[in-house]
């Protein structure tokens, strides 16, 4: 399959609502938009911000700041940090000064907010008359504001509604701010101007990986493109920040019931293999780094998309796929599982180290349009691997397993027949991966006896049937078990 660029415009209009924050991108490793200025008025009190993301809703922020330091004790406000911010993680480091104190004001001002701190305090209240247009004032006391105001104003009590008119506060509560912010006392040894940088580490920053892949059965070759899915829900802008991914949760002491959100594959098919090659990307530890080549905005309650795979004709093959529980049996035939098989092998395979995501699988119908096939989680995967992902299930090739005889030799000694049919309605030969699980029994004693077709033993628990089925046709296979029961 030629990888140009009209498959790459294909799947950009398939899969525009992954893509709409890119859309006017070239398709090319790290690409993004350079970030706009903010407008001044709204201009963030950050300075030199890096970010590094883990899969487990947790980034690490680093925000160096020029401070004008007095000589002696200071009290020094950094606003714009992460509303999710973690304040027993913070760290200060400025050269000749000691942190004596910090507390980190989360209340933010809101309408609620500030009637909420107003209870017990005396406010103006300004009315309108809807038929003269005139104002009148009046002082009023707020005596509780639970699911409506409730004030006293002179010696009778009235609750407000939304006609109520304007309610003017003397001053803002001390404790109520505008934006996230950190107040950290300080004592410098000498004053004058130096970088200060905040360490923190915060929740609401996450990211994972999306993988777009178009399928060629006839050639075997599959076209990837992997995106990196950022997410912001820490109620703070990060503008123009120095971006690192990190593949991988890191361990946390006292997690609160936290587990890492990211997909884990269910019960899949034969064939997943982890592999033994090292990816040609920076480590840190145990993980792998995926910087961003550019400084990027991340901003509140966005998702933004960032290319980071783009791997051409890399060969692939779909598979059939049927696996039997133990004396499993139907009335009706199943559909077998379609699987589809790659490697992220250097030498034959997408040639990278691939963080968890969800493969989105295509192929093109009769017009030549690509047409979305089907979907799998896979986990952290190091390059080198063998995939076997299910994309769906077969219409038109299935599996009817019958227990055909079931027998007691002895109290202990049972014998088990079982017959598996598969039907075939397509126009080519089809090979099911025909699966027996159940093996490994209580007493580990499970024997095949005879059988139609010779199995292979992949494990203990499970006997597998290389099985070719005739096109418009039938096979089948029979066994027969002695185990314990």
């Amino acid at each position: 399959m030629a990888h140009d660029i009209g498959v790459r415009l294909a799947l950009t209009a398939l899969v525009a609502p992954l893509w709409s924050a890119i859309a006017t991108l070239p398709i090319s490793a790290h690409a993004q938009t350079a970030p706009e200025p903010a407008p001044v008025a709204t201009r963030s009190a950050q300075g030199d911000v890096a970010v590094t993301i883990y899969n487990n809703d947790l980034a690490l922020i680093q925000d160096t700041r020029q401070l004008s330091l007095p000589r002696g004790r200071s009290v020094q406000e950094f606003a714009d940090v992460s509303a999710a911010i973690r304040p027993e993680t913070v760290t200060l480091t400025a050269a000749g000064t000691a942190i004596v104190e910090q507390n980190f004001d989360y209340d933010l001002l809101s309408p609620a907010k500030l009637m909420d701190k107003a209870v017990g305090q005396t406010v103006t209240l300004v009315r309108t008359n809807p038929a003269t247009g005139a104002e009148t004032s009046e002082s009023a006391r707020i005596l509780a504001n639970n699911g409506g105001t409730v004030v006293q104003i002179g010696s009778r009590i009235e609750m407000l509604d939304r006609y109520g008119g304007r309610v003017i506060f003397p001053s803002l509560p001390a404790n109520l701010r505008a934006r996230p912010t950190l107040s950290v006392t300080l004592d410098s040894a000498s004053a004058g101007t130096r970088p200060a940088t905040l360490n923190y580490l915060s929740r609401g920053l996450g990211w994972k990986a999306d993988y777009v892949a178009l399928f060629d059965e006839k050639a075997g070759k599959l076209d990837v493109q992997g995106w990196i899915t950022l997410t912001n829900t820490s109620g703070t802008t990060f503008a123009a920040a120095k971006t690192l991914l990190v593949a991988g949760s890191v361990g946390e002491s006292n997690n609160n019931g936290y587990r890492p959100n990211y997909p884990r594959p269910s019960v899949s098919p034969r064939g997943n293999q982890a592999g033994t090659e090292t990816a040609g990307r920076e480590q840190l530890g145990e993980f792998y780094i995926y910087p961003l080549a550019e400084r990027t905005t991340i901003a509140n309650a966005q998702t933004k998309q960032v290319s980071f795979l783009d791997v051409g004709g890399a060969p692939a093959a779909k598979t059939y796929f049927y696996r039997n529980a133990w004396l499993g049996k139907r009335d009706e035939a199943a559909s077998v599982d379609t699987v589809l098989k790659f490697s992220s092998s250097r030498d034959g395979g997408l040639g990278d180290a691939l963080p968890a995501g969800t493969v989105r699988v295509y192929m093109r119908d009769a017009r030549g349009n690509p047409q979305f096939i089907g979907e799998s989680a896979i986990p952290h995967t190091p390059m080198g691997s063998k995939l076997a992902l299910k994309t769906g299930e077969a219409f038109d090739v299935k599996v009817l397993p019958v227990v055909e005889k079931r027998e007691a030799l002895s109290p202990y000694r049972w014998r088990t027949t079982m017959s598996y049919k598969i039907t075939n309605a397509r126009g080519s030969e089809a090979t099911v991966e025909l699966v027996q699980a159940g093996l490994d029994n209580y007493w580990h004693d499970t024997s095949i006896i005879s059988e139609s077709q010779k199995s292979e033993r992949a494990d203990a628990d499970e006997a597998v049937w290389q099985v070719k089925v005739p096109a418009n046709g039938s096979a089948s296979v029979t066994a027969t078990f002695e185990t314990r029961y």
